[in-house]
């Protein structure tokens, strides 16, 4: 049966799903990063000494980019990239799509998490505009999603792990 899938071969549907890995979660960190950027902005036009705490609460959503770097890079690992002789016919049609299966986790979760880690972020600068002491509140809601974000990342680690390809 030569379907869509089989025309690209597994190789390239692998690179599709450690693509969406890295490029999705980047785009989510993207965002929330720029939502907390916003608010921290306006934050410092007030009071330009908090500005290693906003940076702080800015940086948090840029972790979720990391994790599909992470899963994207051992995506690759997995089918034998950066091996340098790599054959690409011998990755199956199957084994791509466990590949890309197995990136889908970080790719969805992170391009989710990281507007909403953004948000909660912007947040926690507001609350330190009104409250400058209870900055540590802020960060522990961050962190909440951040925890999230490290399932994503724990589920597409360990099921490529645990691929068996080629």
């Amino acid at each position: 049966m030569n379907s869509l899938f089989e025309s690209f071969g597994g190789l390239a549907i692998g690179f599709l799903g450690a693509s969406l890995a890295c490029g999705l979660s980047c785009a989510g960190s993207a965002r929330g990063c720029g939502i907390a950027g916003e608010a921290g902005a306006g934050l410092l036009c007030e009071i330009p000494n908090a500005f290693g705490k906003v940076l702080i609460l800015q940086i948090l959503p840029g972790t979720l980019g990391l994790f599909g770097l992470v899963v994207w890079f051992f995506a690759l690992l997995q089918m034998g990239v950066f091996g340098g002789g790599m054959d690409p016919t011998l990755i199956s049609v199957t084994d791509g799509l466990k590949v890309a299966c197995a990136c889908l986790p970080v790719a969805i979760g992170c391009f989710i998490a990281g507007p909403a880690q953004g948000r909660v972020a912007a947040n926690a600068i507001s609350l330190m505009a009104s409250k400058p002491k209870e900055w540590g509140k802020g960060i522990l809601l961050c962190v909440t999603v951040e925890f999230y974000a490290i399932l994503f990342l724990l589920a597409s680690f360990l099921m490529l792990l645990n691929l068996n390809i080629g």
